[in-house]
């Protein structure tokens, strides 16, 4: 018995269906702010850390900003009180990503 013997015998009312479902794909559009964003590099605990700070949209589009950030990076990171935290030194790459994007940078320490 294979598992479409084993669905139908579970629900006997359900009508297989060959239509496609439709997923709409919304491209999120984010804000982009005239001052420049604020990329400087920390250590914390002994560990390089790379610090963007100054979004002036919401925290729904900052966030979304962080998580492109961390995917493109392959790195871990967070996104807490109001500043993505991402390990490692990666400001020239964080700065490159921001600029392609249309937001101005600013480099703040080291």
């Amino acid at each position: 018995m294979d598992l479409k013997d084993q669905l139908k015998n579970l629900f006997p009312d359900h009508m297989e269906s060959n239509e496609p479902e439709e997923i709409q794909a919304e491209e999120h559009v984010l804000y982009v702010q005239k001052e420049p964003m604020i990329c400087k590099f920390e250590k914390r605990k002994g560990k390089a850390t790379t610090i963007i700070e100054g979004y002036e949209g919401s925290d729904e589009d900052f966030k979304i900003l962080a998580k492109e950030i961390k995917t493109k990076l392959s790195v871990g990171g967070t996104f807490k009180d109001d500043s993505i935290i991402i390990q490692g030194d990666y400001r020239d790459k964080i700065m490159a990503i921001l600029k392609e994007k249309g937001f101005k940078t600013k480099r703040v320490g080291g």
